[in-house]
């Protein structure tokens, strides 16, 4: 993912599956390139670039 991509993501509002190393996360905030993230399986929280960020697609879209 790119910037442009996370910060429409923010905008939007809309549910988005998204993922950092395999596991899903919200996206809580953007700073330049670095999103903070919080993951969705425990309270955890990291800083992490938004280019380690991605979609998974189902197919069914």
């Amino acid at each position: 993912m790119n910037s442009k991509q996370v910060y429409q993501i923010l905008k939007n509002k809309e549910k988005r599956d998204i993922y950092y190393d395999d596991r899903p996360v919200w996206i809580q905030e953007l700073n330049d390139n670095i999103a903070t993230v919080g993951f969705v399986d425990n309270n955890e929280e990291r800083e992490v670039d938004v280019e380690d960020l991605y979609e998974k697609w189902d197919g069914a879209n």
